[in-house]
């Protein structure tokens, strides 16, 4: 870790006083885990991307700081159902200590790459309670809260992943939507490419701006973004098992462009207003609202993707009137206003 110890004499010191500022770098040790079922492109950016900061921090007339090593539960891991072999440097169980350990995560089934790597959990814990911060990319936050060390913590994940993640781990606050979470000297990244924005981070964080900020042009990254809400595909949670809040929810995706009522709702299942919104969020962890919201946008989306029509024309398809809650509730949502959502994805070439 870079760690800066300076002297200062006064408030009106000189330019004489300030070149006798001493300052002390420490090596910072960053750990790669090779999960068994591992993702290539997820566990070879952060080895690249520390190494690179080595190399411009060197331009930059300043020491290089980062020692980048590969762990793993054996010597060779296969990747990406063997199509690859990653040598590792240390096997995991020989790393006593180390000031950043980084989870990528395993390829296929969740359930399967969890059980592949069951032995790595110990390991990541103790690391953990010895004073390692510890930093999980998109799926690999699986991994991490194998742990337990998430209780209670806020996290990130892909975004498809989020409902699994959220009953398997009722104790960890997954973080809807968000590209970069920090908590307690852990970090998680949100999904895919989300987790260049995590290393991104972590090279500012722990060696400075201008270094991260050439490495995003170098590697043509986005540096500034910080939600993953323009990519997800809203899927309501249907696995809760209650087959009367499966029904209303049947009914706002067959009638999202109506105006739906709660009352409405609660009459479907003959239940009282408070009873039946307690009853919503409990099952599909979204409110009544939130989820005709989320239904409206996610057709709003599709439509823009696929037609010509105009914003005015979307909006009352989708169920809205108000051309200014449109534009709120689909940003708040998207992270994008209608217009930059369909410049950016829109299939066909827009009406001039």
């Amino acid at each position: 870790m870079a760690v800066v110890e300076t002297t200062t004499l006064g408030v009106n010191y000189d330019k004489t006083i300030l070149s006798c500022i001493i300052i002390l770098f420490i090596d910072m040790q960053i750990s790669v885990f090779v999960p068994e079922y591992g993702v290539i492109e997820a566990v070879t950016p952060a080895f690249r991307t520390f190494q690179t900061a080595n190399e411009f921090l060197a331009t930059f007339g300043k020491k290089p700081i980062f020692e980048v090593e590969y762990v793993g539960l054996r010597e060779h891991v296969p990747a990406n159902n063997g199509e690859y072999m990653i040598k590792t440097n240390r096997l995991l169980k020989e790393v006593t200590e180390t000031d950043l350990l980084i989870i990528p995560p395993a390829y296929g089934d969740i359930a399967t790459g969890i059980q592949a790597n069951a032995e790595a959990i110990p390991y990541f814990k103790k690391l953990q309670e010895t004073g390692s911060s510890i930093a999980s990319l998109c799926i690999g936050a699986f991994l991490l809260a194998e742990t337990g060390i998430l209780n209670g913590k806020k996290c990130s994940t892909h975004w498809a992943y989020i409902n699994d993640f959220r009953e398997r781990y009722p104790e960890v606050e997954v973080e809807d939507g968000a590209i970069i979470t920090e908590h307690d000297n852990i970090y998680s990244s949100g999904g895919a490419s989300s987790l260049w924005n995590l290393i991104l981070y972590l090279v500012e964080k722990f060696a400075d701006r201008e270094t991260a900020v050439m490495i995003s042009k170098y590697f043509a990254l986005d540096i500034g973004r910080d939600s993953q809400a323009q990519f997800a595909i809203f899927n309501g949670q249907r696995n809760h098992g209650d087959d009367e809040i499966q029904k209303v929810q049947d009914y706002i995706e067959k009638n999202y462009n109506e105006k739906i009522t709660i009352e409405t709702l609660a009459q479907l299942i003959n239940t009282g207003r408070r009873t039946f919104e307690r009853r919503f969020k409990m099952a599909t962890n979204n409110t009544p609202i939130e989820y005709i919201q989320r239904v409206r946008i996610e057709a709003a989306k599709k439509f823009f993707e696929a037609s010509r029509r105009n914003v005015t024309e979307i909006m009352y398809d989708v169920g809205y009137t108000d051309t200014r809650a449109f534009r709120d509730t689909f940003k708040k949502i998207t992270g994008l206003t209608p217009i930059d959502y369909r410049n950016r994805f829109a299939r066909v070439a827009n009406e001039v």
